[in-house]
């Protein structure tokens, strides 16, 4: 199963949107994989952009710009949970440095290709918010894999501190980002 390469990267991707944690623990250890994983956040962070993008509002700068924030929103939950995860809630076995945990995290950002099928009129809400409790879900499990945790529970509460924190942080950008618009 331990085959590397862009030819394991379908298999990879699949298998991570699955959430087969053996997949997760493949790319946790292959440091090649690096790329594949930053290959799979920028088609998801693309899909978001051009998903959430009203037709009657899709332009190059629309898409560009949301998938931007998306790609932002997923480095900073990425480093938040890192952060959360190593330094205040690790547990005994946690052993993990930030290549690792962004190999897992970057594909647990499968689920997030399906967004592109938020350019059908009327499913872009439910593709979005299907997408984002599949992503956290696949986040538990890379987290839990490459944090070397003994219980889901532990990685559950590390990945939705940081998915609020991040959120929280995203909510404060747009406010920001607002104000300087309007």
């Amino acid at each position: 199963m331990n085959s590397s390469g862009w030819r394991a990267f379908p298999r990879r991707v699949v298998g991570a949107a699955l959430l087969r944690s053996a997949v997760y623990e493949e790319v946790e250890a292959d440091r090649t994989a690096s790329i594949q994983a930053l290959v799979v956040v920028l088609i998801a962070s693309l899909a978001a952009g051009i998903g959430i993008v009203t037709p009657a509002r899709r332009d190059v700068a629309e898409v560009i710009t949301h998938s931007v924030a998306a790609l932002a929103l997923w480095v900073s939950w990425s480093m938040v949970t890192l952060e959360i995860g190593v330094h205040l809630l690790p547990d005994v076995q946690t052993r993990a440095d930030v290549g690792q945990l962004l190999r897992t995290t970057g594909f647990a950002a499968a689920p997030g290709l399906l967004r592109i099928a938020g350019v059908i009129p009327g499913v872009s809400r439910p593709v979005f918010v299907i997408s984002v409790v599949w992503m956290l879900a696949a986040m538990v499990v890379a987290v839990r894999q490459a944090l070397d945790y003994s219980r889901t529970t532990r990685a559950i509460a590390v990945c939705v501190l940081g998915w609020l924190f991040a959120a929280g942080f995203a909510v404060l950008l747009g406010f920001w980002f607002a104000r300087r618009v309007f």
